[in-house]
């Protein structure tokens, strides 16, 4: 069984595909801040302040793009 692409070409629509979305957005934003930080801290011998700082920035970039998804659209602005 084929999930159906969603109504603009992407992601499917239904709650498989959203809730793979949603876990891919986590974890990669998880996966780069880890890899900024690592990467810093090898460079700048600071191990593990930046690693961790990156790691909290990456949690909340994940976190924010999952708030995103699941936040409809129209309704950011108005109270």
């Amino acid at each position: 069984m084929d999930p159906k692409p969603g109504p603009d070409g992407g992601m499917p629509t239904g709650s498989m595909g959203v809730g793979l979305r949603a876990g891919v957005e986590v974890v990669s934003a998880l996966v780069m801040g880890v890899a900024i930080g690592w990467f810093l801290d090898r460079w700048l011998g600071t191990w593990p302040w930046l690693f961790l700082l990156f790691f909290v920035i990456g949690s909340a970039a994940g976190i924010l793009n999952v708030y995103r998804l699941f936040t409809p659209r129209g309704s950011a602005g108005k109270k």
